[in-house]
Protein backbone atom coordinates (compact mmCIF):
# COMPACT_ATOMS: atom_id res chain seq x y z
CA UNK A 1 0.00 0.00 0.00
CA UNK A 2 1.58 3.25 -1.16
CA UNK A 3 -0.74 6.25 -1.01
CA UNK A 4 0.21 9.35 -2.99
CA UNK A 5 -2.03 11.84 -1.19
CA UNK A 6 -3.23 12.50 2.32
CA UNK A 7 -6.80 11.72 1.30
CA UNK A 8 -5.73 8.37 -0.13
CA UNK A 9 -3.78 7.63 3.05
CA UNK A 10 -6.85 8.36 5.19
CA UNK A 11 -8.99 6.13 2.98
CA UNK A 12 -6.52 3.24 3.26
CA UNK A 13 -6.27 3.55 7.04
CA UNK A 14 -10.05 3.72 7.44
CA UNK A 15 -10.35 0.45 5.53
CA UNK A 16 -7.62 -1.49 7.35
CA UNK A 17 -8.68 -4.86 8.71
CA UNK A 18 -5.27 -6.01 9.97
CA UNK A 19 -2.13 -4.43 11.49
CA UNK A 20 0.46 -2.77 9.26
CA UNK A 21 4.09 -1.75 9.50
CA UNK A 22 4.55 1.91 8.60
CA UNK A 23 7.49 2.49 6.28
CA UNK A 24 9.12 5.75 5.33
CA UNK A 25 12.45 5.42 3.57
CA UNK A 26 13.19 1.89 4.77
CA UNK A 27 16.54 2.81 6.30
CA UNK A 28 16.14 1.61 9.90
CA UNK A 29 14.66 -1.86 9.56
CA UNK A 30 11.88 -1.30 12.10
CA UNK A 31 10.15 -4.62 12.96
CA UNK A 32 6.45 -5.26 12.52
CA UNK A 33 3.76 -7.02 10.48
CA UNK A 34 4.44 -8.17 6.93
CA UNK A 35 1.74 -5.87 5.58
CA UNK A 36 3.38 -2.53 4.83
CA UNK A 37 2.04 1.01 4.58
CA UNK A 38 4.60 2.89 2.50
CA UNK A 39 4.54 6.67 3.01
CA UNK A 40 7.24 7.53 0.47
CA UNK A 41 4.57 8.53 -2.06
CA UNK A 42 3.69 11.56 0.10
CA UNK A 43 6.67 13.63 -0.95
CA UNK A 44 7.59 17.24 -1.59
CA UNK A 45 8.30 20.55 0.14
CA UNK A 46 4.96 22.37 0.29
CA UNK A 47 6.17 25.64 1.84
CA UNK A 48 9.58 27.13 2.53
CA UNK A 49 9.95 30.65 3.91
CA UNK A 50 13.67 31.30 4.55
CA UNK A 51 12.94 34.68 6.11
CA UNK A 52 10.55 33.10 8.61
CA UNK A 53 12.91 30.15 9.23
CA UNK A 54 10.02 27.81 8.45
CA UNK A 55 9.69 24.76 6.21
CA UNK A 56 6.69 22.51 5.60
CA UNK A 57 7.11 19.15 3.87
CA UNK A 58 5.14 16.00 3.26
CA UNK A 59 6.20 13.10 5.47
CA UNK A 60 7.78 11.04 2.69
CA UNK A 61 10.08 13.83 1.52
CA UNK A 62 13.73 12.72 1.45
CA UNK A 63 15.86 14.45 4.07
CA UNK A 64 18.49 15.05 1.37
CA UNK A 65 15.97 17.07 -0.67
CA UNK A 66 15.18 19.24 2.35
CA UNK A 67 18.84 19.72 3.25
CA UNK A 68 19.65 20.75 -0.33
CA UNK A 69 16.86 23.35 -0.34
CA UNK A 70 18.03 24.71 3.00
CA UNK A 71 21.71 24.78 1.99
CA UNK A 72 20.84 26.91 -1.04
CA UNK A 73 19.59 29.55 1.42
CA UNK A 74 22.43 29.13 3.93
CA UNK A 75 20.19 27.26 6.39
CA UNK A 76 20.04 23.79 7.94
CA UNK A 77 18.20 21.34 10.17
CA UNK A 78 19.95 22.22 13.41
CA UNK A 79 19.13 18.91 15.10
CA UNK A 80 21.45 17.09 12.65
CA UNK A 81 19.42 13.94 11.84
CA UNK A 82 21.29 10.64 11.77
CA UNK A 83 21.59 8.66 8.54
CA UNK A 84 21.26 5.01 9.63
CA UNK A 85 22.05 3.33 6.32
CA UNK A 86 25.72 2.63 6.96
CA UNK A 87 25.03 1.37 10.47
CA UNK A 88 22.09 -0.81 9.48
CA UNK A 89 23.47 -1.96 6.14
CA UNK A 90 20.28 -0.82 4.43
CA UNK A 91 19.42 1.07 1.27
CA UNK A 92 16.49 3.38 0.92
CA UNK A 93 16.32 7.10 1.58
CA UNK A 94 15.84 8.78 4.97
CA UNK A 95 12.57 10.72 5.04
CA UNK A 96 11.56 13.65 7.19
CA UNK A 97 8.53 11.76 8.51
CA UNK A 98 10.75 8.92 9.69
CA UNK A 99 13.11 11.39 11.34
CA UNK A 100 10.26 13.06 13.23
CA UNK A 101 8.55 9.78 14.13
CA UNK A 102 11.78 8.52 15.69
CA UNK A 103 12.85 11.92 17.06
CA UNK A 104 16.17 11.22 15.33
CA UNK A 105 18.77 13.75 16.45
CA UNK A 106 22.55 13.97 16.13
CA UNK A 107 25.49 15.44 18.08
CA UNK A 108 24.17 19.02 18.05
CA UNK A 109 21.25 17.98 20.24
CA UNK A 110 23.23 18.94 23.34
CA UNK A 111 23.19 22.57 22.25
CA UNK A 112 20.35 23.07 19.77
CA UNK A 113 17.82 20.49 20.93
CA UNK A 114 16.21 17.40 19.44
CA UNK A 115 13.99 17.03 16.38
CA UNK A 116 10.86 17.50 18.53
CA UNK A 117 12.16 20.90 19.67
CA UNK A 118 12.01 22.13 16.06
CA UNK A 119 8.60 20.67 15.29
CA UNK A 120 6.04 23.44 14.83
CA UNK A 121 3.08 21.45 13.57
CA UNK A 122 1.95 18.11 12.19
CA UNK A 123 -0.74 16.61 10.03
CA UNK A 124 -1.41 12.92 10.55
CA UNK A 125 -4.01 10.22 10.10
CA UNK A 126 -5.22 8.52 13.28
CA UNK A 127 -6.26 4.90 13.66
CA UNK A 128 -9.82 5.62 12.52
CA UNK A 129 -8.70 7.23 9.28
CA UNK A 130 -9.33 10.79 10.45
CA UNK A 131 -6.97 13.56 9.31
CA UNK A 132 -5.74 15.59 12.29
CA UNK A 133 -3.94 18.92 12.03
CA UNK A 134 -2.16 20.28 15.07
CA UNK A 135 0.22 23.14 15.75
CA UNK A 136 1.22 25.86 13.34
CA UNK A 137 4.06 27.34 11.32
CA UNK A 138 5.59 29.65 13.92
CA UNK A 139 7.19 28.77 17.25
CA UNK A 140 4.88 31.10 19.22
CA UNK A 141 1.86 29.02 18.20
CA UNK A 142 1.23 26.80 21.23
CA UNK A 143 -2.14 25.35 20.24
CA UNK A 144 -1.91 21.62 20.77
CA UNK A 145 1.74 21.96 21.77
CA UNK A 146 1.86 18.70 23.71
CA UNK A 147 0.25 16.72 20.91
CA UNK A 148 2.76 17.99 18.35
CA UNK A 149 5.63 16.96 20.60
CA UNK A 150 3.95 13.64 21.38
CA UNK A 151 4.10 12.59 17.74
CA UNK A 152 7.89 13.03 17.74
CA UNK A 153 9.37 9.82 19.08
CA UNK A 154 6.12 7.83 18.91
CA UNK A 155 7.53 5.70 16.07
CA UNK A 156 4.27 5.73 14.16
CA UNK A 157 2.33 4.00 16.92
CA UNK A 158 -0.12 6.88 17.46
CA UNK A 159 -0.73 7.99 13.89
CA UNK A 160 0.69 8.10 10.38
CA UNK A 161 2.36 11.43 9.71
CA UNK A 162 1.39 13.05 6.41
CA UNK A 163 3.03 16.48 6.78
CA UNK A 164 5.37 18.25 9.21
CA UNK A 165 6.20 21.91 9.85
CA UNK A 166 9.71 22.63 11.07
CA UNK A 167 11.73 25.53 12.36
CA UNK A 168 15.09 25.80 10.56
CA UNK A 169 18.19 27.82 11.47
CA UNK A 170 21.01 29.60 9.63
CA UNK A 171 24.07 27.51 8.90
CA UNK A 172 27.15 28.45 10.93
CA UNK A 173 29.79 30.51 9.12
CA UNK A 174 32.56 28.19 10.26
CA UNK A 175 33.40 25.45 12.74
CA UNK A 176 36.42 23.85 14.35
CA UNK A 177 37.01 20.68 16.36
CA UNK A 178 39.34 20.27 19.32
CA UNK A 179 40.73 16.82 20.11
CA UNK A 180 41.86 16.15 23.69
CA UNK A 181 44.04 13.07 24.28
CA UNK A 182 42.61 11.26 27.30
CA UNK A 183 43.52 7.93 28.96
CA UNK A 184 40.02 6.61 29.65
CA UNK A 185 36.28 7.21 29.59
CA UNK A 186 36.16 8.84 33.01
CA UNK A 187 38.76 11.42 31.96
CA UNK A 188 36.90 12.01 28.70
CA UNK A 189 33.58 12.65 30.44
CA UNK A 190 35.23 15.06 32.89
CA UNK A 191 36.81 16.99 30.02
CA UNK A 192 33.60 17.07 28.00
CA UNK A 193 31.58 18.14 31.04
CA UNK A 194 34.01 21.00 31.61
CA UNK A 195 33.53 22.14 28.02
CA UNK A 196 29.76 21.84 28.13
CA UNK A 197 29.67 23.70 31.43
CA UNK A 198 31.69 26.58 30.03
CA UNK A 199 30.24 29.72 28.41
CA UNK A 200 31.80 28.82 25.03
CA UNK A 201 28.75 27.25 23.32
CA UNK A 202 30.00 23.78 22.51
CA UNK A 203 27.84 22.14 19.80
CA UNK A 204 29.36 18.66 19.83
CA UNK A 205 31.00 16.60 22.59
CA UNK A 206 32.06 13.04 21.81
CA UNK A 207 34.61 10.41 22.83
CA UNK A 208 36.06 7.61 20.73
CA UNK A 209 37.86 5.10 22.99
CA UNK A 210 39.58 3.51 19.98
CA UNK A 211 41.34 6.81 19.27
CA UNK A 212 41.73 7.88 22.89
CA UNK A 213 40.31 11.27 21.99
CA UNK A 214 37.58 13.47 23.41
CA UNK A 215 36.22 15.71 20.64
CA UNK A 216 34.59 19.11 21.02
CA UNK A 217 32.98 21.19 18.26
CA UNK A 218 32.59 24.97 18.20
CA UNK A 219 30.51 26.73 15.52
CA UNK A 220 29.63 30.30 14.63
CA UNK A 221 31.21 33.42 13.19
CA UNK A 222 34.90 33.07 12.39
CA UNK A 223 36.19 35.53 14.99
CA UNK A 224 33.97 34.03 17.70
CA UNK A 225 35.04 30.47 16.88
CA UNK A 226 38.71 31.44 16.99
CA UNK A 227 38.28 33.11 20.39
CA UNK A 228 36.30 30.23 21.88
CA UNK A 229 38.67 27.59 20.51
CA UNK A 230 41.59 29.34 22.17
CA UNK A 231 39.72 29.65 25.47
CA UNK A 232 38.65 25.99 25.39
CA UNK A 233 42.18 24.87 24.57
CA UNK A 234 43.33 26.49 27.80
CA UNK A 235 40.41 24.94 29.68
CA UNK A 236 41.22 21.45 28.39
CA UNK A 237 45.00 21.65 28.92
CA UNK A 238 44.90 19.94 32.36
CA UNK A 239 43.08 16.93 30.85
CA UNK A 240 45.58 16.12 28.10
CA UNK A 241 47.19 17.30 24.89
CA UNK A 242 44.87 19.50 22.83
CA UNK A 243 44.97 19.69 19.03
CA UNK A 244 42.76 21.17 16.32
CA UNK A 245 41.55 18.72 13.70
CA UNK A 246 41.79 19.53 10.00
CA UNK A 247 39.06 17.07 9.01
CA UNK A 248 35.41 17.17 10.09
CA UNK A 249 34.69 14.07 12.24
CA UNK A 250 31.07 14.93 13.05
CA UNK A 251 29.23 13.28 10.15
CA UNK A 252 31.00 10.05 11.15
CA UNK A 253 30.10 10.51 14.81
CA UNK A 254 26.50 11.33 13.89
CA UNK A 255 26.17 8.20 11.74
CA UNK A 256 28.27 5.96 14.07
CA UNK A 257 30.76 5.32 11.26
CA UNK A 258 33.23 3.31 13.43
CA UNK A 259 30.64 0.49 13.53
CA UNK A 260 29.92 0.40 9.81
CA UNK A 261 30.62 -2.94 8.18
CA UNK A 262 31.30 -4.68 11.51
CA UNK A 263 29.38 -7.72 12.68
CA UNK A 264 27.44 -7.73 15.93
CA UNK A 265 24.47 -6.07 17.59
CA UNK A 266 24.30 -2.30 18.00
CA UNK A 267 22.77 -0.77 21.10
CA UNK A 268 22.03 2.85 21.92
CA UNK A 269 22.23 3.65 25.63
CA UNK A 270 20.91 6.89 27.11
CA UNK A 271 22.42 7.67 30.51
CA UNK A 272 23.46 10.43 32.85
CA UNK A 273 26.95 11.47 31.66
CA UNK A 274 28.39 10.89 35.12
CA UNK A 275 27.24 7.24 34.98
CA UNK A 276 28.62 6.62 31.49
CA UNK A 277 32.13 5.32 32.37
CA UNK A 278 30.86 2.68 34.81
CA UNK A 279 28.06 1.54 32.51
CA UNK A 280 30.42 1.38 29.55
CA UNK A 281 32.67 -0.94 31.54
CA UNK A 282 29.71 -3.19 32.38
CA UNK A 283 28.88 -3.56 28.68
CA UNK A 284 32.03 -5.56 27.89
CA UNK A 285 31.47 -4.29 24.36
CA UNK A 286 33.54 -4.94 21.27
CA UNK A 287 33.50 -1.20 20.53
CA UNK A 288 32.04 1.95 22.04
CA UNK A 289 31.36 5.50 20.93
CA UNK A 290 30.21 8.26 23.29
CA UNK A 291 28.14 11.27 22.20
CA UNK A 292 26.27 14.11 23.94
CA UNK A 293 29.09 14.53 26.47
CA UNK A 294 28.62 10.95 27.68
CA UNK A 295 24.82 11.08 27.75
CA UNK A 296 24.64 8.72 24.77
CA UNK A 297 26.68 5.53 24.39
CA UNK A 298 26.74 3.48 21.21
CA UNK A 299 27.79 -0.11 21.96
CA UNK A 300 28.79 -2.79 19.45
CA UNK A 301 28.06 -6.13 21.13
CA UNK A 302 28.46 -9.81 20.22
CA UNK A 303 25.36 -11.10 18.45
CA UNK A 304 22.64 -12.06 20.90
CA UNK A 305 24.41 -10.60 23.94
CA UNK A 306 22.01 -9.55 26.71
CA UNK A 307 23.19 -5.98 27.18
CA UNK A 308 20.33 -5.02 29.48
CA UNK A 309 21.25 -7.95 31.72
CA UNK A 310 24.86 -6.80 31.84
CA UNK A 311 23.90 -3.23 32.68
CA UNK A 312 21.43 -4.12 35.42
CA UNK A 313 19.35 -1.30 36.84
CA UNK A 314 20.43 2.20 35.89
CA UNK A 315 18.96 5.66 35.33
CA UNK A 316 18.38 5.50 31.59
CA UNK A 317 17.44 3.04 28.88
CA UNK A 318 19.02 0.80 26.24
CA UNK A 319 17.55 0.50 22.74
CA UNK A 320 18.45 -2.32 20.35
CA UNK A 321 19.14 -0.55 17.06
CA UNK A 322 20.56 -3.49 15.11
CA UNK A 323 20.10 -7.12 16.12
CA UNK A 324 17.62 -9.97 16.48
CA UNK A 325 14.54 -8.36 18.02
CA UNK A 326 13.01 -11.77 18.60
CA UNK A 327 15.67 -12.28 21.29
CA UNK A 328 15.63 -8.78 22.74
CA UNK A 329 12.91 -6.15 22.47
CA UNK A 330 13.90 -3.02 20.60
CA UNK A 331 12.87 -0.73 23.43
CA UNK A 332 13.61 -0.93 27.14
CA UNK A 333 10.72 -2.65 28.98
CA UNK A 334 8.55 -0.02 30.64
CA UNK A 335 7.57 0.20 34.28
CA UNK A 336 3.97 -0.79 35.03
CA UNK A 337 2.69 2.82 35.39
CA UNK A 338 4.42 3.93 32.19
CA UNK A 339 3.19 0.85 30.31
CA UNK A 340 -0.37 1.65 31.38
CA UNK A 341 0.03 5.22 30.13
CA UNK A 342 1.40 3.95 26.80
CA UNK A 343 -1.52 1.55 26.38
CA UNK A 344 -3.97 4.33 27.14
CA UNK A 345 -2.44 6.62 24.53
CA UNK A 346 -2.44 3.92 21.89
CA UNK A 347 -6.03 3.00 22.67
CA UNK A 348 -7.07 6.60 22.20
CA UNK A 349 -5.10 7.30 19.01
CA UNK A 350 -5.23 3.85 17.39
CA UNK A 351 -8.16 1.97 18.99
CA UNK A 352 -8.00 -0.90 16.49
CA UNK A 353 -4.29 -1.49 17.14
CA UNK A 354 -3.28 -1.31 13.47
CA UNK A 355 -0.14 0.88 13.66
CA UNK A 356 3.22 -0.84 14.29
CA UNK A 357 1.86 -3.25 16.94
CA UNK A 358 4.36 -4.46 19.51
CA UNK A 359 6.89 -1.75 18.73
CA UNK A 360 6.50 0.36 21.87
CA UNK A 361 4.78 -1.54 24.63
Amino acid sequence: MRPESEAELAQIVAGLTAPVRIRGGGTRGVPGPKAELDISGLSGITLYEPGALTLVAKAGTPVAEIEAALAAEGQRLAFEPVDHRGLMGTGGTPTIGGVVAGNISGPRRIQAGAARDFLLGVRYVDGLGQVISNGGRVMKNVTGYDLVKLMAGSWGTLGVLSEVSLKVLPKAETQTTLAISVPDAASAVRALSAGLGSPYEVTGAAYDPALGQALVRIEGFEASVAYRAEALSRLFAPFGTVARLEDDPWPGIRDVAPFHGREGDVWRISVKPGDAPELAARCKAEALLFDWGGGLIWALMPEGADLRGRLGEFAGHATLIRGDRRQHAMFQPESAPLAALTRGLRQRFDPKGHFNPGLMG
